[in-house]
């Protein structure tokens, strides 16, 4: 059986086949997430003392750390950033043309 490859179109959800604008709110969280749960993990946090800091409770770390996505929206992952002490930053870039 021979592989086919294909070049990645730099967001897994829109490689998975997730509608466009799906694709982009679901890369958006997960990236927020990543950058979260880095955070917590530099500061060498129990999920306890995460959930502390953050003002949530334990389970709703572990939804983070276990990557439940669709736990989560932007607005609350930024909150969380912000209260661990982060700057949330956007950039938009200009995308393909829409047929």
């Amino acid at each position: 059986m021979k592989t086919k490859i294909r070049r990645t179109t730099g967001n897994v959800f829109a490689d998975l086949g997730f509608a466009a604008e799906d694709a982009e709110h679901l890369k958006v969280r997960a990236d927020l997430m990543v950058a979260l749960t880095k955070l917590l993990d530099a500061r060498g946090l129990s999920q306890a003392e995460a959930a502390k800091l953050l003002g949530v409770s334990q389970p709703r770390i572990s939804d983070l750390v276990c990557g439940k996505i669709d736990k989560f929206s932007v607005d609350t992952l930024i909150s969380m950033l912000a209260a661990a002490g982060a700057h949330v930053s956007v950039s938009v870039r200009r995308g393909r043309a829409i047929a």
